[in-house]
């Protein structure tokens, strides 16, 4: 016989494993939380700290026939449908700063110098990974954690659990989004990338006008230092480009908490 203080145990363990499956599939899509070098422990608990209060504030009810049915399936499907497109949004204008990187890095001539990017685990070249970097500060100074997790709160209110499937309108308008990863890594990449495309200009002339002169000695050197200057000196321009991308993202997130 179960004690009676426990009587209740196996539905709020239920109860907290639904409160997890949000948060817990949106930070496995988002930047940050989704990276590699975060532990499974510890997402495990900030979910948990972000879905229970969440999921208290509103009325939602376990299914009649339990959570191993038909009917809590498809809940379990919708909640990890609903974190995966809240974190997915965020990712997209975060990954804005690793097209820049590439677009850059191809320029410069660095597009074989792959290195380990640390928010994705994948080789990604020198400029990619530094412009990566970048995007890592910049999203956690300006709060980008704490905007995410105030809309997996937010979310529990528009699409509550049971009723969180996104409709057509909403994947449409993610999937549009995805369009302007590519627009903003060029618009993050045109001060460096322009300039280098003048620079390679110049020395396309010079070949021309000294046919001796070996181009590749000269060319890569000198693509090489202009980019480094140039990147040191467009970085807050870049920076600018990268939080504004971040922030898309996050309202491309806020929209879809908003059922919109």
């Amino acid at each position: 016989m179960i004690p009676q203080g426990l009587a209740g145990l196996e539905t709020q363990l239920w109860l907290w494993m639904i409160a997890m499956i949000r948060p817990g599939a949106a930070f496995i899509a988002a930047p940050v939380f989704g990276a590699p070098q975060v532990p499974l422990q510890l997402r495990a608990v900030v979910a948990l700290a972000i879905g229970v209060p969440a999921l208290s504030n509103i009325a939602f009810v376990l299914p009649v026939d339990g959570v191993v049915s038909a009917s809590g399936v498809l809940l379990v499907m919708g909640e990890v449908l609903a974190g995966l497109a809240l974190g997915f949004a965020v990712q997209i204008g975060f990954s804005a700063a690793l097209v820049a990187g590439e677009v850059i890095g191809n320029v410069m001539g660095l597009g074989f110098a792959g290195m380990m990017d640390p928010a994705t685990g994948a080789p990604s070249p020198a400029v990619g990974q530094y412009l990566s970097l970048m995007a890592i500060f910049l999203f956690l100074s300006t709060g980008g954690h704490l905007q995410l997790a105030a809309i997996i709160v937010e979310s529990y209110r528009a699409i509550p659990p049971g009723e969180a499937w996104l409709g057509a309108k909403s994947i449409q308008g993610l999937v549009l989004f995805g369009g302007n990863l590519f627009a903003a890594g060029l618009a993050i990449a045109l001060p460096v990338g322009f300039a280098l495309i003048l620079v390679q200009l110049v020395m396309a002339m010079l070949a021309r006008s000294a046919p001796q002169m070996n181009i590749f000695a000269v060319g890569l050197p000198a693509t090489l230092m202009a980019g480094l200057v140039l990147i040191a000196i467009a970085s807050p321009v870049m920076a600018d480009g990268i939080s504004a991308a971040l922030q898309r993202g996050l309202a491309e997130a806020r929209s879809l908490a908003a059922g919109g």
